[in-house]
């Protein structure tokens, strides 16, 4: 018998990452918004009759990407506060400047450009970090686009709340508000150890366990970080959190650059998950992460693109390769963190920290059609022995032509399908001037 499927793609390559491997010459199909089957592209034409049918013949279909760190409304600060170490960046220009301006029709506006870039990039679900994240999910469901948002949690007052019990009750609140909505989930953002104080961490850990949500906190990012601990509260950063009782799998430790090997064993041991975030940490000079010691001990590892803010750019093809890169120059190992690998970081591993592998992250059967089409047909990708190698170390987000969300086209050709440029370019105007002022 023959199935009435939405939409069967017939591409070159299929790249499930689970199983890993490459399938040539096969066909995938979409009902309902997720994946029926992935079968030989013969058989496809005699088992299923498509309401729409795309070949593409010189391109590597791919689970979308997942950005398992980034804080997207910062996009409307991208330059803002260039060539300066962490704290100075954040307490000279970043902060003053949300000081100023934050609000949530900043952050709305700011996540839609966000999401702008990452879709036509092929990232399909983003792990954000901000202040309002009501906007931020109203941004998102705009832009038909998968987001994790965080429930930011500070002690010090903001425009957004007022203290640490303000903020979790605003994000509560905006967890329940979205609740039915199957593009949205959330995660408590306390947002670093020295902003946080040890009874949100407490408190934080005993809510998280309640709703079975994760926890995602910046880490061990600066040796800064760390020996400010130490002169506060006499430990470091991580030993803060496993006291909270927050060591567990639902813990997403982003950064993690300065972890001791005892540390890095903690974290493989009560099943944390890192977000590698190597432009940010780059350009930020914030260390160089001893990223094969993390896959040795067998830590889940994410990859994040951090915000526009100190990247510049939403580009997980380029954190990728830069992770890839930079695990092999600082293990002095050719072998570490392969083009695999790093594709399984930056797909399935970031839905695995998040809690939604058994939906996102893999072309698999029953997961949501999150998927990305990469052109691999120009001369400059020529010839392609392995199109994962290819995808990791020769490919661009340019090379982008084709992504979906649950099923649906949500971006083609570098150009989103649900926001207007000319919108966007108008609203960034408005508070590009803001900000000049």
């Amino acid at each position: 018998m023959i199935e009435l499927v939405d939409l069967l793609i017939i591409p070159r390559w299929i790249i499930p990452v689970e199983p890993a491997g490459v399938l040539l010459n096969h066909a995938l199909a979409v009902k309902g918004g997720r994946i029926v089957a992935i079968v030989p592209a013969g058989e496809a034409k005699s088992r299923f009759a498509a309401r729409d049918t795309l070949e593409l013949p010189s391109h590597a279909l791919i689970p979308g990407l997942v950005n398992l760190h980034t804080h997207a409304a910062m996009s409307l600060l991208r330059g803002y506060g260039d060539d300066l170490p962490l704290m100075e960046w954040l307490t000279t220009r970043i902060w003053p400047a949300e000081q100023a301006l934050i609000s949530a029709d900043f952050v709305r506006d700011g996540t839609l450009l966000a999401c702008a870039e990452m879709l036509a990039g092929g990232i399909t679900c983003f792990n954000d970090m901000y202040f309002f994240p009501g906007a931020a999910a109203e941004a998102a469901l705009e832009s038909g686009m998968r987001a994790s948002l965080g429930m930011i949690v500070m002690d010090f007052p903001t425009a957004y709340a007022s203290d640490t019990e303000d903020c979790l009750d605003k994000g509560l609140a905006v967890r329940d508000r979205f609740k039915g909505e199957s593009l949205l989930s959330f995660t408590f953002a306390p947002h670093a150890p020295y902003t946080v104080s040890d009874d949100a961490l407490a408190r934080i850990s005993v809510l998280a366990e309640q709703l079975d949500a994760p926890v995602h906190i910046h880490l061990h990012e600066t040796s800064q970080e760390i020996d400010e601990s130490h002169t506060k509260y006499g430990v470091r950063p991580l030993e803060r959190l496993g006291k909270a009782g927050l060591l567990s799998p639902r813990l997403i430790a982003v950064h993690a650059v300065h972890l001791l090997d005892g540390e890095i064993d903690t974290l493989a041991r009560h099943g944390c998950h890192i977000a590698h975030c190597p432009a940010s940490n780059l350009k930020l000079a914030s260390g160089l992460p001893p990223v094969h010691k993390w896959i040795q001990a067998g830590i889940n590892l994410g990859i994040g693109t951090d915000g526009a803010a100190s990247n510049n750019r939403l580009d997980l093809f380029a954190d990728m390769r830069l992770a890839a890169l930079l695990a092999k120059g600082i293990s002095g190992e050719a072998s570490v963190l392969p083009a695999a690998t790093a594709l399984e970081a930056a797909t399935l591993g970031g839905a695995r920290a998040l809690g939604l592998d058994d939906q996102i992250g893999s072309l698999t059967a029953g997961k949501w059609a999150d998927m990305a089409a990469v052109d691999l047909g120009g001369l400059s990708s020529q010839p392609v022995f392995d199109p994962v190698s290819h995808l990791v170390y020769v490919a661009g987000r340019d090379q982008v032509s084709h992504v979906w969300v649950g099923g649906e086209l949500a971006a083609r050709d570098g150009k989103t399908l649900k926001l207007n440029p000319s919108d966007l370019k108008a609203r960034l105007a408005y508070w590009s001037a803001k900000l000049a002022q």
